[in-house]
């Protein structure tokens, strides 16, 4: 008998990285979950799945390379707050 195992793509282990609160860039993911395309990974979260990603590009010694998070939410009420106290 076969043991099947729980096969966890990469898109869902990106999502969850971010989803905790942490940010990734490309080696990161390439190091921890074997991901060569984590920008069509973040472009499929954004697009299919509506995630709200922020995108921070870094620059060094001539070298650029992207750092992925997650946007913070904002409440409704908070907004509503702000905007009544400014006014």
């Amino acid at each position: 008998m076969y043991q099947t195992e729980r096969v966890v793509s990469q898109k869902t282990r990106v999502r969850e990285h971010l989803e905790s609160g942490k940010s990734i860039t490309p080696i990161e993911a390439l190091n921890l979950y074997g991901c060569f395309r984590l920008a069509a990974i973040i472009h499929t979260l954004k697009r299919y799945e509506r995630m709200n990603i922020k995108t921070e590009i870094r620059k060094s010694d001539g070298k650029r390379w992207a750092i992925y998070s997650l946007e913070e939410k904002t409440d409704i009420n908070d907004i509503i707050k702000a905007v009544t106290n400014n006014g």
